[in-house]
């Protein structure tokens, strides 16, 4: 889809930035804390994606190995007037897009000229990497009013008064809804139908289930961009904890979970260490081999996503997927 081009002479807004529900630095780091000493060590997902690990997983996308930003994209190539035909159908012409997760904001701008939104509103943890997504998409697009708001939707989604409402169409693209769990999925979806209500609609990606081998290898890759990516939230940890953690004495394990159709990413400890944080107060020991588990993405069946999107109380939901069905793009109205 071709983007406008950008008059001479158009006066240029300026974006909007918004720190909604943010987690405190105290508040994470205690968040931190507690899945590092919990009996099976943990981390959310979401401190994978300071402004290194933005620009990680940008660069994962680019891989030969990570089919899903490949696949999405010539899904929307192919089948793009009709998923934004089927998503206007629902919130009208000139909505308020809600893009989840916009990292560098590029799939949602490359919707603007069929869309023609009113207004784009930019959600994303990392609020650095963020802003300066949206100072250059303003640049692009000098009339568009361009709203970002910092905010860890993973624990609720809710955006501030006035900024989005009924008839929004929220667009949540990539394979990110499958680090959330299955229950955590719907509370996700049932908040965003709260959004948008009434008149609303959603557009979001969903990896769907294939050859394991494939799967393992769009998560640890031949280049070790993943492994990179994964072991970065070491470096995170470390300055938000204060910790000691020695990038070298740990490696990045990514299996297929088939009982819960899940790819699995882990920090696995190369020998037995202790790690200390909190000016040494506080101390975890590792074995040989114990792991810090990190990310799950959940792989879908297409009937049991769009079983998922009608529990949350989307409805007319649509699938729009690939010749080799490796990927579904869902349409649905709220």
């Amino acid at each position: 889809m071709p983007v406008p081009e950008v008059r001479e002479g158009l006066t240029m807004k300026t974006p909007s930035f918004i720190h909604g529900q943010t987690l405190a630095h105290e508040a994470l780091a205690a968040e931190a804390e507690a899945g590092l000493l919990a009996a099976a060590a943990s981390v959310s997902p979401k401190f994978l994606y300071d402004p290194l690990g933005s620009r990680l997983f940008d660069a994962i996308t680019e891989l030969d190995e990570y089919y899903v930003t490949r696949t999405e994209a010539a899904i929307f190539a192919a089948e793009g007037d009709a998923i934004v035909d089927a998503a206007l159908s629902g919130c009208g012409p000139a909505p308020v897009l809600v893009d989840l997760g916009a990292g560098n904001c590029a799939k949602a701008a490359r919707l603007f000229a069929a869309l023609r939104p009113r207004r784009y509103v930019a959600v994303d943890i990392s609020v650095d990497f963020l802003r300066e997504a949206l100072e250059q998409l303003q640049q692009r697009h000098p009339a568009l009013d361009l709203v970002g708001v910092g905010q860890d939707f993973s624990v609720q989604l809710a955006l501030p008064a006035g900024i989005a409402g009924p008839g929004s169409l929220v667009f949540y693209p990539g394979s990110s809804i499958g680090n959330f769990t299955p229950e955590g999925a719907l509370r996700l979806l049932r908040q965003a139908r709260a959004l948008a209500a009434p008149g609303g609609s959603l557009v979001i990606g969903a990896d769907l289930v294939k050859d394991v081998q494939v799967l393992e290898r769009a998560y640890d890759d031949a280049l070790g961009v993943t492994a990179a990516f994964n072991l970065n939230l070491l470096r995170r940890l470390n300055g938000l904890l204060g910790a000691d953690f020695d990038l070298a004495e740990w490696r990045h394990v990514a299996r297929f979970d088939t009982p819960h159709s899940r790819i699995e990413m882990h920090l696995e400890a190369r020998r037995p260490l202790t790690v200390r944080w909190a000016g040494g107060t506080r101390e975890r020991a590792f074995a040989a081999g114990e792991r810090i588990h990190t990310e799950n993405s959940c792989k879908w069946s297409r009937p049991a996503f769009a079983a998922l999107l009608a529990d949350a109380g989307w409805t007319d939901v649509r699938c729009f997927t690939d010749a080799r069905a490796w990927f579904g793009v869902f349409v649905a109205r709220a």
